[in-house]
Parts: structure tokens; C-alpha cells; sequence
């Protein structure tokens, strides 16, 4: 798998040098945060994930937007619809019992263009269709994720995703933005952490509005943040602020991303769950300190961290940051505030431990 400006090549002979057994194996996990794939360089299916995910208590996972499948025909605006129409028929497969018990994609995250402002309305609504309805009423469809991430450093942005710096505070944008709450949906927000002021006045104007934070606040620590020893202290204030809305929840996700800065990939060999969390804690600790467990949800965000950890591992080591949590909290991170956040139903895979 090719890299691109926020991920790395996935290296299976490299990820191999090290493995792990899933820690706490019996506990419950809906992954809140997936994508999948199949264009050239970029091949992520159904099978791939569930090979990933092999040895854990999967129960659900939710897909979030990623350009997959897009329509090639037809007017710009509706082309997204492509993506949630291959997802749902991705969730159709799960859902059959013939790739195990967990259901895969149940919940649909996808992609429309807010700035058209009002007019987005049908485009949401030709989404929910294409979803089978909203999850509240048996169908899959649950959110939007327009990606906000804007910076002067040009070299950390995603050419895909046009933005400006003032699109969270702008009219059409806002307009756009109200019509989720109006129709049952909620949305993923991926910004970077300067950012994190401006996401805070849109969630403070649309208290209505649910909102989750992709990501752990988009740490940067690449391009014109590398190497400042100010980015801690920043995205700390940052986190801190935007706890204090309400309507706000936040992902435990996306540390394996180039972005971050972390530098996994730069090893002899891949790393262990126990020297990501030794690196993950003052970042991960500070959210949930912040947030409380009941608003943290962990996802995978693979494919794109597999280019720096194998899924289990990166899962361990999450688990051996929050591991003095009580078990309900833990339980609220693992699958529980996801679940409750996209409103997803029961699934047949046995009850949860609290």
C-alpha cells in the first residue's frame, strides 16, 4: 500500500518483525474509526480488515469516509453517494453471517460538501438512502465528515480536500452545517490542533449538533511544527477547551499517522504496544483526563496506522495506557461510547461486561 502525505507504505515483512497477543482478548470492541479501499496502491477490503482484526471481541466497527468508490458520472455533489452505496453493500456482506458475528460497517460515515450551504440538504438525504436509512431507523447511515484541515504550511495538506483558513467560521459552511442535526446526523470533525479554537465556536453555535473529534485532536508534529518543543503545551490547552462543549466527543485514533510525528516507521523493526504507549500516555492520559472516558472512543484508523504498527499491537497499546481505568470506563472506550455516539443497535456477539 503506496504512501501518501498523511501515511506511510504499509511493509508486511517489516510489520512482521514483531507481533503480539491480544491483551485483554474477551473484552468488547467496536472500532469507531475504519477505512476501505480498492484503487491502485490502495487495496483494503473486507477480508484485510478482519485478518487485522483476528483474535479481538469485534462486535461492530464504522466506516468514515475515505473517497472510496466515488461516481464517476453525474454532478460533483452526488458523486460521494458512490462510496456510501459500496459501504452499505460492504455491511449487506457482514451482516450475512458468513465473515463471523461482528458487524462490519454498521455504522456509515460519508462525505458532503458543507459549503454549498443549504443546498446540501438533498445531497444528505440521497446519503441516507443509500445507507438504507438512518441507524436510528434500521439502516447504516449515521454521519458527515467534510475534512477541515487547513494550514499556511501547504506540504501537510491533502489536495483532495480543498479548505481555507476561515471555513469552520464562514456562512455557506455554517449553513450546510446546520442541516445535520435537522436530519438525525452527526459529524466527524478532522482538523489539526490549531484548529481546535475554531471547531469549538462551531460546536458552542450548534449545541444541538453531535460532534467527534477524529484523531486525538490532529497532533502535528511534521513540516513547520517539527521539532517545537511548544506543540505539547499547545494541543494540551487546545484539548482542554474544547472539553468543555458538551456536544463534543473525541477519537482515540490516528497516532500512526505521518502527521504525528512520532516516527514508528523509522525503526530495524515494528514497534511494541509497550514502547507506543510509553510514547502515547502524556497525549492519550490528557484526553481522557479532559473528555472523561464516557466521550472517548478508541478506533483503529486503519489502513492508514498500519504503516506504522500492526492493528493489535497498536490496540494493546492503548489498552496499557488506560489500564488503571475501571472497567466501566474501559468498557466506555473499547465500545460503549462509540456505540452510544453513532447510535448503534444491539448485535448478537454475546453481552458486555458491566
Amino acid at each position: 500500500m503506496s504512501a501518501s502525505a498523511n501515511h506511510f507504505s504499509v511493509r508486511p515483512e517489516w510489520l512482521s518483525t514483531h507481533d503480539e497477543e491480544p491483551l485483554d482478548p474477551v473484552g468488547p470492541i467496536v472500532d469507531s474509526h475504519h477505512h476501505l479501499y480498492d484503487r491502485p496502491g490502495l487495496h483494503y477490503l473486507l477480508e484485510d480488515y478482519l485478518v487485522d482484526m483476528a483474535g479481538q471481541d469485534l462486535r461492530a466497527s464504522v466506516f468514515v469516509q475515505a473517497r472510496a468508490m466515488l461516481r464517476i458520472d453525474g454532478p460533483e455533489q452526488l458523486r460521494s453517494i458512490g462510496e456510501t452505496e459500496f459501504v452499505n453493500g460492504v455491511a449487506a456482506m457482514s451482516a450475512s453471517g458468513l465473515y463471523g458475528s461482528a458487524r462490519i460497517c454498521a455504522g456509515i460515515v460519508g462525505f458532503a460538501d458543507l459549503t454549498t450551504g443549504d443546498g446540501v440538504a438533498r445531497v444528505l438525504e440521497r446519503h441516507i438512502m443509500a445507507g438504507g436509512g438512518l441507524v436510528t431507523e434500521g439502516g447504516r447511515f449515521c454521519g458527515i465528515r467534510q475534512p477541515l484541515c487547513w494550514d499556511k504550511d501547504a506540504s501537510l495538506l491533502n489536495g483532495a480536500y480543498p479548505t481555507f483558513e476561515e471555513m469552520m467560521d464562514s456562512s455557506p459552511f455554517r449553513a450546510g452545517f446546520a442541516q445535520l442535526a435537522r436530519l438525525g446526523l452527526s459529524f466527524d470533525a478532522w482538523s489539526f490542533f490549531p484548529q481546535l479554537p475554531a471547531l469549538a465556536r462551531l460546536a458552542r453555535a450548534f449545541p444541538e449538533t453531535k460532534i467527534v473529534v477524529d484523531h486525538c485532536g490532529g497532533i502535528v508534529r511534521v513540516g513547520e511544527y517539527g521539532g517545537r518543543s511548544d506543540i505539547h503545551d499547545s494541543w494540551k490547552v487546545a484539548i482542554s477547551e474544547l472539553a468543555n462543549c458538551p456536544n463534543v466527543m473525541i477519537k482515540l485514533s490516528g497516532l500512526g499517522m505521518r502527521l504525528s510525528g512520532f516516527g514508528f516507521d523509522e525503526g530495524p523493526r515494528a514497534p511494541s504496544s509497550t514502547q507506543l504507549a510509553e510514547t502515547w500516555r502524556p497525549w492519550v492520559e490528557h484526553i481522557v483526563a479532559s473528555f472523561g472516558a464516557n466521550r472517548c472512543m478508541w478506533g483503529s484508523n486503519f489502513p492508514v496506522d498500519k504503516g506504522s504498527y500492526a492493528l493489535t499491537v497498536g490496540l494493546n497499546a492503548f489498552k496499557r495506557v488506560v489500564s488503571g481505568a475501571s472497567l466501566d470506563e474501559k468498557d466506555d472506550i473499547f465500545w460503549r461510547t462509540a456505540a452510544t455516539f453513532y447510535r448503534l443497535p444491539e448485535y448478537p456477539s454475546g453481552p458486555s461486561r458491566r
